[in-house]
Order: C-alpha cells, then sequence, then structure tokens
C-alpha cells in the first residue's frame, strides 16, 4: 500500500508533470473551451490509456520476458511524434527514478533494458511487476495518473481553477472503472486510437508559438 501511495504521489519525479497529453495544442487550436471541453478530453485521455497503454503494462506484467517485444511494439504503435517522444521520455524517468529509489528490487530489471525504446507503458508493467505490487492497482493508478496529469496541466493552462480541477478528478471515478473493466485484460494485439482527433493535434505541439510543455 504505502508503495502504491509512493508511486502515485505527484512527488514521484517521473517527468508526467512536464506533458500535457496534447491538451496544449487542443486549446491553442480552441478545440478547448471550458470546464465542459476539459472534461470531454481527459475522457478521451482516459479511454486511449485504455486502449493505447493498458494492454502493454498487461502484457509485461504478467510476462516480465515479453519486455523487449513490447517494447517495440509501443514504438510502431505510437506513431504521433510528440507522442513517442513523451512516451519514451516518461518510460526513461520511470525507471531511472524506481533503480534509485527501489535498488534492490528495480536493478535487474534496469540491467536487461540496454537498447529498448524504454516506453511508459511497457516499463510500468515492469516496474510495479518487479516491486512485487498487483494488476489491478498497477493499471489503476496509470488510468488515474493520466487524468490526474491533464488536468493538473488544464491548472497551469488556465481553463480550470484547482478547486474545480479536483472535483472533476473527484467524479472521473465512475469513467476509471469503464476503461479499467473494458480494457484490463486486454492483450497487445488489441492496441487502438479510439481519439485520433486528439493525437493529431497533440502531433502540432511542436509547432505551437509558445509552449509551457513538452507534449
Amino acid at each position: 500500500m504505502w508503495t502504491v501511495l509512493q508511486l502515485a504521489d505527484s512527488a514521484f519525479p517521473t517527468g508526467g508533470f512536464a506533458h500535457s497529453a496534447g491538451l496544449e495544442a487542443a486549446a491553442q487550436a480552441g478545440e478547448v473551451e471550458g470546464p465542459d471541453a476539459v472534461a470531454r478530453f481527459t475522457r478521451d485521455a482516459v479511454w486511449q490509456a485504455g486502449w493505447g497503454a493498458l494492454p502493454l503494462v498487461r502484457g509485461v506484467f504478467d510476462d516480465p520476458t515479453s519486455l523487449p517485444l513490447l517494447d517495440a511494439r509501443a514504438e510502431a504503435f505510437v506513431v504521433n511524434h510528440v507522442a513517442n517522444r513523451a512516451s519514451r521520455t516518461q518510460g526513461r524517468a520511470l525507471l531511472s527514478t524506481a533503480a534509485r529509489v527501489f535498488p534492490d528490487r528495480v536493478a535487474a530489471l534496469r540491467s536487461r533494458t540496454s537498447g529498448l525504446k524504454l516506453h511508459l507503458a511497457p516499463i510500468w508493467g515492469a516496474v510495479w511487476h518487479s516491486l512485487g505490487l498487483g494488476a489491478g492497482e498497477t493499471q489503476r493508478v496509470l488510468l488515474w495518473s493520466t487524468a490526474r496529469n491533464v488536468l493538473s496541466a488544464s491548472v497551469r493552462l488556465g481553463l480550470l481553477g484547482t478547486h474545480e480541477a479536483q472535483a472533476m478528478l473527484a467524479q472521473l471515478g465512475p469513467v476509471l472503472d469503464e476503461v479499467h473493466a473494458a480494457c484490463g485484460e486486454l492483450r497487445s494485439e488489441a492496441l487502438a486510437q479510439p481519439a485520433p482527433l486528439a493525437d493529431l493535434l497533440q502531433g502540432t505541439h511542436d509547432r505551437l508559438y509558445s509552449r509551457l510543455f513538452q507534449s
């Protein structure tokens, strides 16, 4: 329980708060304006994590030897260059931080990752498995962190107030449960992109005149 809380804590430095999951680009394109639009974008991001990340998380969690294969599959699946870069950046940060904080349990994993792209979803499954945590909590925290990070970005972009964002996060519980129930048992063959418009908008991030986030 304590390890789960530590991994979910915003103070655990995995780099997630440097990324908006495409929200910044969507807002500048005029596609996200006001609380209802933020709520819709956040729900889409959670569903994208369900279909596009949970199968990789589950695959590596159940079979840690599949990490090289599923890391390569993540590289092929995440074709948006901005999202691809963000996934690799956060995956490297998660592995590096976990190896320093939990050296006895994660050092062996780190020694097996030479030459990999280190995408976030497969590395997430590998790290949580190495720490002896459960599959359900591994997936649920990923989904919750996705929602939390998008809503945190919305506050820094001035789209929501702090309390408004927290209230929205609290209201997302049923959506998180629904996504976990629908996607928690999926394997990598089921990978899908359910939010193509958000993906296209995120791909424009590098061309924004000014930006707060890396993605």
